[in-house]
């Protein structure tokens, strides 16, 4: 299962630094991987980019095949320029890819860390 990593709050050049140590030392063990890692500065910076809507609007694009937006937005039932709008929001947080293939989602799982 490919899983998007995202972490929130505490220093992003720590983190960095920890992942770029920890997958040089998997790399010597000969581990193949591929991972993506988002980093968000604060817990409200992550909810205004993951709404509700936004939410739901990941779970469809992960579950179905989206030739575009408007298509999207006529599947979730919503109007285009909110879809636009959460998509390219998505789109700039690096949660979604969206382009001539269509929109996508390509991991199954999001998991946060949050520091405190």
């Amino acid at each position: 299962m490919s899983k998007l990593k995202v972490s929130v709050g505490g220093s992003i050049e720590q983190q960095a630094a920890r992942r770029f140590i920890d997958a040089w030392h998997r790399a010597e063990r000969g581990e193949r991987f591929q991972e993506r890692h988002l980093a968000f500065e604060s817990w409200e910076a992550l909810v205004r980019v993951l709404t509700a809507k936004r939410m739901e609007l990941l779970h469809y694009v992960r579950r179905h095949k989206v030739t575009s937006v408007r298509a999207l937005a006529k599947a979730l039932k919503r109007d285009y320029s909110n879809v636009h709008s959460d998509v390219q929001i998505l789109k700039a947080a690096g949660l979604l890819d969206a382009g001539e293939k269509g929109v996508r989602a390509d991991y199954e799982a999001i998991e946060t860390r949050i520091a405190i």
